[in-house]
């Protein structure tokens, strides 16, 4: 994970995927040895020199400018995301970083009556390293029920969400697509470890994460990156069956995320939702969860009213 070789693993990477008739390249019909763009082929497109490219590839050369990492971006048909994780990549390398462990993550005041807010929307709060700092009911419900709803409050026990979609299988059951979830996850860390390359405790857990899942380390070695700013997903809930939710991410720029899960409006997954609330204590407001009909909540839960029922009052007592 070290960065004095992560720029060269990003372009080496990125430009074996890169195939020549993506960008116009002729190959005149030759066999090629290796996949993808050959470096002197990646290097012309960049207007660079094939000898400073492959520099810049083999870590010899820390001198990259703005200008230059936009050209190669431009020649690796990189987006505005994968842009942006170059150009953090180069500096790591510039500015060699020590790893130190930074204090535990806090939510501000603001953020915890934000959440206090959203009591009918499932809602977490993730700092960047994906450990849940804080959920509301429902949050807490739809993501991960099974853990201690105060674990969160408590930095040693803090569930932390990469970790439970690789390794916890009550959560990774959760979403029928675990693999498009799963690159989503892999493709935020990448960029949240280039921006904090000087955070010990996130590198610990990516390593943890590579030593104990194949498919994280996988995924990792692909080197792609995302944003996860919204995306739809189809989740099997065990309490109250199928449902689709939008999940949005909504962030400062500054301290943690807030994560909400939500529905489309008189759709069987808000009233899903609706059972879901009701299983576990909450009162749903008629705009967060209009007045379900008996055929969508079959459609919604077939079988889990009952069950979800009596796991709420057992139950009873947060990205």
């Amino acid at each position: 994970m070290g960065g004095k070789t992560q720029l060269g693993e990003f372009l080496r990477t990125r430009r074996s995927q890169l195939r020549p008739a993506d960008v116009g390249v002729p190959t005149y019909g030759e066999r090629r040895r290796v996949p993808g763009l050959r470096r002197e082929e990646l290097a012309l497109l960049a207007g660079v020199s094939a000898s400073y490219y492959t520099r810049l590839e083999q870590g010899q050369s820390l001198s990259a400018s703005p200008e230059v990492l936009d050209a190669i971006a431009g020649a690796l048909r990189l987006d505005e995301s994968e842009r942006r994780y170059l150009h953090d990549l180069a500096r790591v390398d510039r500015q060699r970083p020590r790893g130190r462990r930074p204090a535990p993550e806090r939510v501000p005041e603001e953020t915890r009556q934000f959440l206090d807010v959203l009591g009918d929307v499932p809602a977490l709060v993730l700092g960047r390293r994906t450990d849940v700092l804080a959920w509301n009911r429902l949050g807490h419900a739809l993501f991960a029920g099974h853990l201690d709803f105060t674990a969160p409050d408590q930095p040693g026990r803090r569930p932390n969400m990469a970790r439970l979609l690789f390794l916890d299988g009550h959560v990774r059951d959760l979403y029928a697509d675990w693999q498009s979830k799963a690159r989503a996850m892999v493709g935020n860390l990448r960029l949240v470890a280039a921006r904090h390359p000087e955070d010990a405790a996130l590198h610990a857990l990516l390593g943890e994460l590579s030593a104990k899942s194949g498919e994280f380390a996988s995924m990792w070695a692909d080197h792609r990156v995302r944003a996860c700013a919204m995306a739809g997903y189809e989740m099997r809930h065990p309490l109250v069956g199928p449902l689709t939710v939008i999940q949005q991410t909504m962030s400062s720029g500054r301290g943690p995320a807030v994560v909400v899960a939500t529905t489309e409006a008189d759709s069987p997954s808000r009233a899903a939702l609706a059972l879901l609330a009701q299983a576990t204590g909450e009162r749903a407001t008629p705009e967060a969860a209009p007045q379900a009909t008996p055929e969508a909540t079959r459609k919604a839960a077939p079988e889990a009213v009952p069950e979800a029922a009596g796991e709420g009052a057992a139950r009873a007592g947060r990205d």
